[in-house]
C-alpha cells in the first residue's frame, strides 16, 4: 500500500498545476458547505435565543407569529392594546410568578423604544437563560432616564450623561417629543439578540411623553414640563404586550386557556419555543435555499475533478501501459488513480475546512459587533463533520469512473497503447 500511495502522491505532484484548480474548486465548495451550515446552525441559534426563560407572551388577540415579532423582534405594531387592568389580573393569578410589561410604539432614530419596569432587567433572560447585564452604569430609577442596547450606543456614538429626545412612532413619518429630553444612565451588555437594538425607558416615561398628545399628534396649549410630569402619578393605562413566568410550567396551559377566556377584552398568550418554531418555518426558506446552493457547487466541483482526470488519461496511457511492464496489474492501476482522486479530494477538503474554521474566526468578531450575530469558531459540530466525510466520499467515488476507464484502458492497450 505505501509504494502504491507514494507513486499515487508523485504522480499527482507531476500534474500539480491542473490539480491545484480541481482542489481550489473542492475547497471552495467544502468552504461554501461548512460556512453555510455553520451560519445556518449559528442562525438558527441566535434566532431561537432572542428569549428564554419566558413560559408566556400576552398581548392583544393576533397571530402568534405577529404577536411573537412585535414584542420580542420590535418588528411590525400591535393591532391592539393591553389593558392595564388585564396586567394587574395576570399578576395576580395563582400560578404566575411575574409579570413584565411592554409598551412599544416609540423610536430614536430608528431605532424601537421600549417602555417596561425595573423588573425587566432582572426577568428578562436570552440565549441558555443568561440575564440582562449592564456595561456601564445603572438602571433607569425615575422618569426621563433611558438604557440603550449596544449596538444604540454604539451606531450612534452615545455614552452616560448624554441627552436625548425619543420621536412618536416610527418610520419616516415622525414627530419628535422635543420638549421631553432623556438623560442615558446606563449601556447594556452585548446580547446579539434585539435588546441590543433598543432604547429602554420605564412605562411611566412612556406615559409622561404622551400625557399631552392625541391621535399622533401634541395637544395646543397642553405642554407639561418634565419638571412638572416628575411630580405626578404617572400610571399607564395600557401596554403593547407582557412576559410572563410562572410558578410551574405545568400551569402554562391552564393559564393559556384563562386569558384566552377573558371577557373584559379579547388577549391571547402565546408560547414563545412554540411560535419561534413557526416562525423559523417562514424565515428559515432561505438559508435552505443557500444550502442547496452549496450543494450545486460542491457537485460542480466533484465533476471537475472528473473531467480532469478522465481528459489527462489519454496523455497518461503510455505511463499506464509502462507500469503494466513493470509488473502492475488492472486492479492496481486502478487503485493508483482511485487513490489520486481520494488524495486530491482530501486536499481540497482539508484546505477548505481550514479556510472556513479561519474565516468564521475573523468575520466572528465583526459580525456580532456590526449585526449582533453570534457566531461560534469552535470545532465542527457533527452535521459539519457529516458534511465534510460526504465531499472526501463523495469525490473518492467520483474517481471511481476515470479509474475503471484506465483499468479497461491498461487491458485492452498493453504495451502498446494507440494515442
Amino acid at each position: 500500500m505505501k509504494p502504491l500511495l507514494t507513486l499515487a502522491a508523485r504522480s499527482a505532484w507531476n500534474r500539480r498545476f491542473t490539480l491545484m484548480l480541481t482542489v481550489a474548486s473542492i475547497a471552495l465548495a467544502t468552504l461554501l458547505l461548512m460556512g453555510i451550515e455553520r451560519l445556518r446552525t449559528d442562525l438558527r441559534a441566535n434566532f431561537t435565543a432572542a428569549v428564554s426563560g419566558t413560559d408566556l407572551i400576552v398581548g392583544a388577540r393576533t397571530g402568534s407569529t405577529q404577536l411573537l415579532l412585535y414584542s420580542v423582534f420590535r418588528i411590525g405594531a400591535a393591532t391592539n392594546n393591553m389593558g392595564w387592568a388585564s396586567v394587574q389580573a395576570l399578576a395576580g393569578h395563582r400560578a404566575v410568578a411575574w409579570v413584565v410589561p411592554l409598551s412599544l410604539g416609540d423610536s430614536h432614530r430608528g431605532f424601537p423604544v421600549l417602555g417596561t419596569s425595573a423588573e425587566y432587567f432582572e426577568r428578562f433572560r436570552y440565549g441558555d437563560r443568561q440575564a440582562l447585564r449592564l456595561a456601564e452604569g445603572r438602571a433607569f430609577a425615575t422618569v426621563f432616564e433611558a438604557v440603550l442596547g449596544a449596538d444604540v450606543a454604539e451606531q450612534l456614538g452615545y455614552s452616560l450623561g448624554q441627552r436625548l429626545t425619543l420621536a412618536h412612532g416610527s418610520g419616516d413619518l415622525v414627530a419628535e417629543h422635543a420638549d421631553k429630553p432623556f438623560v442615558i444612565t446606563g449601556i447594556l451588555a452585548r446580547t446579539g439578540t434585539p435588546v441590543d437594538r433598543t432604547v429602554h425607558i420605564s412605562l411611566q416615561s412612556m406615559e409622561a411623553l404622551h400625557i399631552d398628545w392625541t391621535g399622533g399628534m401634541q395637544i395646543p396649549g397642553l405642554g407639561m414640563t418634565p419638571e412638572r410630569l416628575r411630580t405626578m402619578e404617572l400610571q399607564p393605562k395600557a401596554v403593547t404586550a407582557a412576559l410572563v413566568g410562572l410558578k410551574s410550567r405545568a400551569a402554562v396551559f391552564s393559564v393559556q386557556r384563562w386569558v384566552a377566556d377573558q371577557r373584559s377584552e379579547p388577549l391571547m398568550a402565546i408560547l414563545p419555543g412554540v411560535a419561534l418554531d413557526e416562525l423559523w418555518e417562514v424565515v428559515g426558506v432561505g438559508e435552505k435555499a443557500l444550502l442547496a446552493m452549496s450543494v450545486m457547487v460542491g457537485i460542480v466541483s466533484l465533476g471537475g475533478l472528473v473531467s480532469v482526470v478522465l481528459a489527462g488519461l489519454n496523455e497518461r496511457r503510455r505511463e499506464l501501459a509502462v507500469l503494466r511492464a513493470v509488473g502492475a496489474g488492472p486492479r492496481q492501476v486502478m487503485a493508483l488513480l482511485a487513490l489520486e482522486g481520494a488524495m486530491v479530494t482530501l486536499a481540497g477538503a482539508l484546505l477548505g475546512l481550514l479556510l472556513a474554521l479561519g474565516l468564521t474566526a475573523a468575520l466572528g468578531p465583526w459580525l456580532q459587533a456590526r449585526h449582533g450575530l453570534v457566531i461560534g469558531w469552535g470545532l465542527p459540530s457533527a452535521e459539519q463533520w457529516a458534511l465534510f466525510g460526504a465531499v472526501v466520499a463523495t469525490g473518492w467515488l467520483a474517481s471511481l469512473l476515470p479509474a475503471l476507464r484506465a483499468y479497461r484502458l491498461s487491458l485492452a492497450d498493453g504495451l502498446s497503447p494507440r494515442i
